[in-house]
């Protein structure tokens, strides 16, 4: 399935780092490459191969995002590594190692680990991005390639600022269907049933903007319900069958930012947080219609350390663990290595 394409975008660089001379920024890559449909979406303006199991991806970040706006301390939106992180493996995928367009991506994981959040703070122009990407084949027990994983570094503006990964299947839409035990064309849309506002955790309690943008509702101690609105343009780019990963994202993410800083507030600290770290794993598909609670497991004895996870019903979706880091504080890794 990955065979490498003999084809002009797959040309190595010519020689160890020109990929950051040849990359360019000036626009977007095709939507289809990185799975999206809002061309406003795409973040990825180009790539180079620059190995036979390696290559580079440039993005660009907005100074502003609908949704993933700077925080309240001038940092860029963390979850934009996790993003680009997602479209450089599908355009990865599509372009150097011989994945078809229309194939169904399965994911399993997903991490980053930001190492110097001052690289994160938004200039007077939009930031460039380099992520610089390992791919590795995974094959099933009889050998064949079942999927891929991309490991990467993050560089903002010249500056080295983080690591991450992700790793997934790969199936047509066959095998994704017998998977789903339905048919993979069976896509129909399900309207949303209405939240009253006073059932939503609000813009402030979860560092959003805009009401449309809070996914926690109907809070009760450590649990909250996720919610789950079709209609947002950004989080369902494009119609699908089951809750996508990014929505889980943004959920564990909100909880992970009323936690942390409601129990600052109640210690009267007055402390700016900012995530530096998250890694999830992906234990089944949340199903469209159904609730998902999402609760905090385990917390560090300062707080900034969180273990949450995403149940439907009796059956566990997702773990997260997720690193705050005080803005100004030198990184700490207490009670995340294990997660």
């Amino acid at each position: 399935m990955f065979v490498v394409l003999d084809d002009p975008r797959t040309t190595q660089a010519p020689f160890p780092g020109a990929e950051n001379e040849v990359l360019s920024f000036l626009q977007p890559v095709t939507r289809e490459l990185v799975h999206r449909t809002a061309v406003a979406e795409v973040f990825v303006t180009d790539g180079v191969r620059t190995g036979t199991n390696t290559f580079s991806v440039a993005a660009q970040w907005p100074r502003d995002h609908a949704l993933y706006h700077p925080d309240e301390n001038g940092l860029a939106d963390p979850l934009l590594c996790a993003e680009t992180l997602r479209q450089a493996y599908f355009y990865g995928a599509h372009t150097y190692f011989g994945v078809p367009l229309g194939s169904r991506f399965i994911g399993q994981d997903v991490s980053f680990d930001i190492t110097d959040l001052a690289a994160l703070r938004v200039g007077s122009v939009p930031s460039s991005v380099v992520l610089c990407g390992t791919w590795t084949e995974e094959r099933d027990r009889r050998g064949r390639t079942a999927g891929a994983r991309l490991d990467v570094t993050f560089t903002v503006d010249g500056r080295p600022c983080g690591r991450g990964h992700t790793r997934g299947l790969v199936v047509d839409e066959r095998r994704y269907g017998l998977l789903r035990g339905r048919p993979a064309a069976g896509d129909g849309k399900v309207s949303p049933r209405p939240v009253p506002d006073a059932a939503i955790a609000g813009p402030g309690r979860v560092g959003r903007l805009r009401w449309k943008d809070c996914v926690l509702q109907r809070g009760l101690g450590r649990r909250w319900g996720l919610r789950v609105d079709r209609d947002h343009a950004v989080l369902f780019d494009h119609p699908t069958d089951h809750v996508p990963l990014m929505v889980m994202l943004e959920g564990f993410r909100q909880l992970g930012h009323l936690t942390v800083h409601e129990a600052s507030r109640s210690a009267d600290a007055g402390q700016a947080f900012a995530l530096a770290a998250l890694s999830l794993d992906c234990a089944a598909f949340g199903e469209l219609g159904e609730e998902i609670l999402l609760e905090l497991d385990e917390s560090s004895p300062d707080g900034c350390t969180l273990l949450v996870a995403a149940r439907q019903g009796e059956k566990l979706l997702a773990r997260a663990g997720m690193r705050w880091q005080r803005v100004g504080d030198r990184p700490s890794r207490a009670g995340f290595a294990s997660w």
